[in-house]
């Protein structure tokens, strides 16, 4: 029979057990959430009308620490701050977008986790031309008043082609 020390030992490791697995369902479920905003922002005809797009946009930096960084790399940019993400996805740069992050691997400890993520999204880009754009977006998180939020996300584009194209040999860029 296990001593009282040995039990409490035991409750405290399936704790700490069960909190890793319900940090990494919030940021699952962060993550889509965020997809979900970035996409609501168009419509099959294009971007919404401005105020829409506002008020999404809003909504997106709300999962964000107040000096997050949002790296889109080389053709989308780099932004400091809520106020800097919230102009960034107030000018949708495409007509249309469907976000698909696959393969999360998440690792948690204690406030702090980091994720990477493998995205593919079907696209329209801004001439109207359908394409595909893949890469993979590493994420660090933060826990904030009991919620999580992103601190960090790094966008890696391997492709990002017109649909006629496909994806086996690269064509130059839009």
């Amino acid at each position: 029979m296990a001593t009282f020390e040995e039990l409490e030992a035991r409750v405290r490791s399936l704790e700490d057990r069960l909190s890793r697995v319900e940090a990494v369902q919030e940021i699952q479920v962060l993550k889509a959430r965020y997809a979900e905003l970035v996409d609501a922002r168009y419509s099959r005809a294009g971007p919404k009308p401005p105020d829409e797009v506002a008020r999404v946009a809003d909504e997106i930096v709300a999962l964000f620490t107040e000096d997050a960084l949002w790296d889109g790399g080389e053709r989308l940019g780099l932004c400091r701050g809520r106020e800097e993400i919230r102009k960034r996805f107030l000018d949708p740069t495409l007509r249309f977008t469907l976000h698909y992050f696959v393969k999360p691997r998440i690792e948690v400890e204690g406030d702090r986790a980091r994720g990477r993520w493998d995205i593919l999204a079907p696209i329209t880009f801004a001439d109207g031309r359908p394409g595909w754009m893949a890469g993979t977006e590493d994420d660090e998180y933060t826990r904030v008043d009991q919620h999580w939020l992103h601190s960090r996300m790094k966008l890696t584009v391997h492709f990002m082609v017109p649909h006629a194209h496909g994806w086996g040999a690269r064509p130059a860029d839009p």
